[in-house]
């Protein structure tokens, strides 16, 4: 039996890595951060085959005290304040969560003297303005130009894990994943915003119009869960590597909200409005992923489109809804 450790745990890709790890027989390990209120939503399904530990990107002693007791065969970094527009409002703890958070984990493992297999999640926001670039699809040979506090932690940890790579000899590779969503996604992000909200029209439950910044960004999104099965087969590799995940397929908001309504047979514009307060001081217009190389060295493709995507997160918010709505008429009802 190998075993995991997962920074990140209680996240969409850190629950879903788990699940897929689980069902590949692995003794799991999770790392999460200790708080007042309770965030393991995601993996309460999972409770009683996950190792829960509490530690921190931020504190290196707790890094250590975890990766000396469990000794993994695979490390997935995860863990990250993931969230591009409030990088802004919060640059330093990005910075420190994000960026530093790697280099820490990477540093423990080196002075502990461990060699597990690790996985650094890397993210296309590190590309950023390329659109004047060459590159009409990223790929792994394109330059990075980050445009928010986030996506220059992610290249300062997508450089970590390349130069503990080349000046160790650590089996770590980089995951530059495209944006891959699902019904797991936070709610604060703009997909689950909008079939949130999709739900709430649908059941009458919409407090005002949705507000939203710039509907014009064009995004590469794909399904979560196939994703981080990508993770995984990154580190069966012999030799590691830097590898894009991504759908091949770029997309707008405007789209993303036309095909959710859709599914309810509403009309977007009548539902939204305009925030400047969401916009981004710097934005990324277009990003548009190349995963030939991961196609070819270990096999992997997506399998689920846009539209298909943005139904199976409609429909998935239509029935948590629905049985919310259950629960609540059965409380007021019980006698």
């Amino acid at each position: 039996m190998k075993t995991a450790l997962i920074t990140g745990i209680t996240g969409q890709d850190g629950s879903y890595l788990a699940d897929f790890l689980l069902y590949l027989g692995y003794e799991v390990h999770g790392v999460v951060r200790r708080s007042s209120s309770i965030n393991t939503k995601r993996i309460d399904h999972s409770f009683g085959r996950l190792h829960l530990h509490h530690a921190d990107l931020t504190d290196s002693a707790s890094l250590v005290s975890v990766l000396a007791k469990v000794h993994p065969d695979e490390v997935y970094n995860l863990g990250a304040q993931s969230h591009v527009r409030v990088s802004y409002d919060v640059p330093g703890f990005t910075h420190e969560a994000t960026g530093l958070g790697a280099f820490r984990l990477l540093e423990s493992l080196r002075t502990l003297g461990l060699t597990p297999r690790v996985y650094q999640a890397g993210s296309s926001e590190m590309f950023g303005g390329n659109e004047h670039s060459c590159c009409e699809f990223l790929s792994e040979e394109c330059r990075f130009h980050p445009r928010s506090p986030y996506a220059c932690a992610k290249v300062f940890a997508h450089h970590c894990a390349v130069n503990y790579r080349e000046a160790y000899g650590m089996h770590v590779s980089n995951g530059i994943l495209f944006n891959h969503e699902s019904p797991r996604r936070g709610e604060t992000f703009v997909t689950r915003k909008i079939t949130r909200y999709v739900a709430e029209v649908f059941y009458n439950r919409a407090d005002g119009p949705l507000k939203l910044g710039n509907l014009e960004a064009k995004r590469d999104w794909g399904y979560a869960p196939e994703y981080v099965c990508g993770m995984w087969r990154m580190l069966q590799q012999d030799r590691p590597g830097d590898y894009i995940l991504a759908t091949g397929e770029t997309h707008s908001v405007r789209e993303f909200l036309e095909l959710a309504f859709q599914e309810i047979g509403e009309d977007y514009r009548a539902h939204i409005t305009r925030d400047e307060r969401l916009l981004r001081p710097a934005e990324v217009n277009t990003l548009l992923g190349d995963y030939s190389l991961a196609e070819n060295t270990f096999g992997w493709r997506p399998m689920t489109h846009f539209a298909g995507l943005v139904k199976k997160m409609v429909q998935a918010e239509l029935e948590d809804y629905e049985r919310g709505l259950e629960e609540v008429w059965r409380f007021y009802h019980k006698d």
